[in-house]
């Protein structure tokens, strides 16, 4: 297939486009996330590793657009999105909701022969660990106070009650698809599993994230930081350093 930089489309962000890149990084938001969360892990790694971040409807250029609803909708889209740009490797990674994106996107690619690198799961518990949740049924306040639990949304943000009113449809449309996601039985993955997981992480125990272990025939792998739900910030050097090494251990991408 022909290189995928040049292809533009709604759903696809590319920061630092790097189309010598052996290896392609495709990064899934957490449920009210947009593509930009990605962009500190684009910069980190351009130009070894072509990162390319999704950019789900209902938000910033796409806020005019109706949210998530499904994710199994929303996989079957974004494979179709995704296709063009297999003619490399590709390294999954995802937080929150989009480690259970990343994984049904993974699994239908897989279907089609296309067995990705890996598949990091990180902040989420496994497909099938599910919650009775209803975040996505509270009232608007009730839903603020989530997000500023779960300390993922920029404190500005939180205090701009105009920005507040144009975000929320999204986030609630987000957490809908997220908690009402129920795992369907059939072929998982073969590739690489690393689930990511903070210690002290309200939407995930770390046994769940273990469960990972579950939905792959191939290496699993658990790492448990200092943390809570987006214990990524502190510990982004070191998530970013996992990423390189996972894509400059494939052939391709090795010195």
């Amino acid at each position: 297939m022909g290189e995928a930089t040049g292809v533009t489309s709604p759903w696809i962000r590319q920061f630092h486009p790097a189309p010598d890149a052996p290896v392609r990084l495709i990064c899934f938001p957490h449920a009210g996330g947009s593509a930009s969360f990605y962009f500190p892990v684009s910069r980190a790694l351009a130009p070894t590793v072509d990162v390319v971040t999704i950019q789900y409807p209902g938000r910033q250029d796409r806020r005019h657009e109706e949210g998530i609803g499904d994710l199994h909708d929303l996989a079957e889209a974004l494979v179709a999105e995704l296709r063009p740009r297999t003619d490399k490797p590709l390294v999954l990674f995802g937080h929150s909701m989009g480690a259970t994106l990343a994984f049904e996107v993974g699994r239908r690619l897989e279907r089609e022969g296309i067995v990705p690198l890996a598949l990091f799961a990180s902040g989420r518990r496994a497909p099938g660990r599910a919650r009775d949740e209803t975040v996505h049924l509270r009232d608007d306040e009730g839903l603020v106070d989530e997000l500023k639990e779960l300390s993922g949304t920029e404190p500005g943000v939180l205090g701009d009650e105009e920005l507040l009113r144009m975000i929320l449809p999204a986030i609630r449309s987000d957490y809908r698809a997220a908690e009402t996601y129920r795992y369907r039985p059939g072929p998982d993955l073969s590739c690489p599993v690393h689930a990511l997981v903070g210690d002290n992480d309200p939407k995930v125990t770390v046994d769940e994230a273990r469960s990972w272990s579950d939905h792959t025939s191939g290496p699993f792998e658990l790492k448990v930081f200092n943390g809570g739900h987006f214990y990524l910030a502190p510990h982004a050097a070191t998530v970013n350093r996992l990423l390189a090494d996972c894509a400059a251990a494939h052939p391709a991408g090795a010195a």
